[in-house]
């Protein structure tokens, strides 16, 4: 069993702590594996729910030629552990698309490490929703290994109450991998003044011939669109809710199995109707 991390740890400067001293040690609680074969296409979903600490190890391999779609829904008892990590091998000519989202357990951390090969196609889309004194975080490392790889990366938290929202993202790109083409997205909405959020989007870059930005923001909901749309007739609370839900829209609207996409959205709209 390996140490128990310390804030020394990058990937682990923003994280709940203390939650987590309180389930270690213990043994992965499960290890699976996900397998797409050549050419063909899967669509998975994985929804991750009960109580105690979660602390699963997923392996995840997209052949050549093949297609992934893997939707998390993290929504767990709220006095829930659950560290989660998802390490993902995506094929020259693969793509494989993640969307996750995240509003249960006291402390939710999704990791995704991903490796790419020639010409594959990666997207993450993340909704972290948290509010009281959850800390919930998506932890990603995109590793470009070879040339001609895409990945695109984007990530909303809401945060309410004392709640934090972290998003930790490293890109790397090695030397061999020209023709990249890589971004990050990440912003942060605050609910309450006493909400916290935390994003770390990093480029790490040994080829020179790449396309790499990303990009963070951190704010509250525009005072200016509450007033117009209350000068218009909409009641605060309806248009605090529309507006939240426009900012996550960013990240579920980009689902690809449209069932997927509603329940998903359904469901982030139920949170959100429980505070607004």
């Amino acid at each position: 069993m390996t140490a128990l991390p310390t804030r020394r740890d990058e990937a682990w400067r923003y994280s709940d702590l203390t939650a987590l001293a309180e389930v270690w040690p213990q043994d992965i609680g499960e290890t699976r594996e996900i397998t797409v074969a050549s050419g063909e296409t899967r669509s998975l979903t994985e929804r991750l729910a009960g109580d105690g600490w979660r602390n699963d190890r997923v392996t995840v391999s997209v052949a050549t030629g093949g297609r992934l779609d893997l939707s998390i829904v993290q929504a767990r008892d709220v006095a829930a552990v659950t560290t989660q990590l998802y390490t993902i091998d995506v094929a020259a000519g693969a793509s494989c698309q993640v969307d996750i989202l995240q509003h249960g357990s006291r402390f939710g951390r999704i990791a995704v490490d991903v490796t790419m090969g020639d010409g594959a196609d990666f997207e993450l889309n993340g909704v972290n929703l948290a509010r009281g004194t959850q800390t919930l975080e998506i932890v990603t490392t995109m590793r470009h290994a070879e040339p001609n790889g895409t990945s695109r990366q984007t990530v909303r938290i809401v945060a309410d109450d004392r709640a934090i929202g972290n998003y930790l993202g490293k890109v790397m790109v090695a030397r061999d991998a020209q023709k990249t083409d890589a971004s990050q997205s990440v912003k942060a909405l605050l609910l309450a003044r006493t909400a916290t959020a935390n994003a770390k989007p990093e480029l790490e870059i040994f080829a020179d011939d790449v396309k790499c930005a990303h990009g963070a923001t951190v704010g509250e909901l525009n005072r200016d669109a509450l007033f117009y749309m209350e000068s218009r007739g909409v009641d605060p609370a309806s248009a605090k809710a529309l507006l939240t839900q426009a900012f996550i829209g960013d990240a579920l609207d980009s689902v690809r199995d449209e069932a997927v996409r509603e329940a998903m959205s359904a469901e982030a709209i139920a949170w959100l109707e429980k505070r607004i």
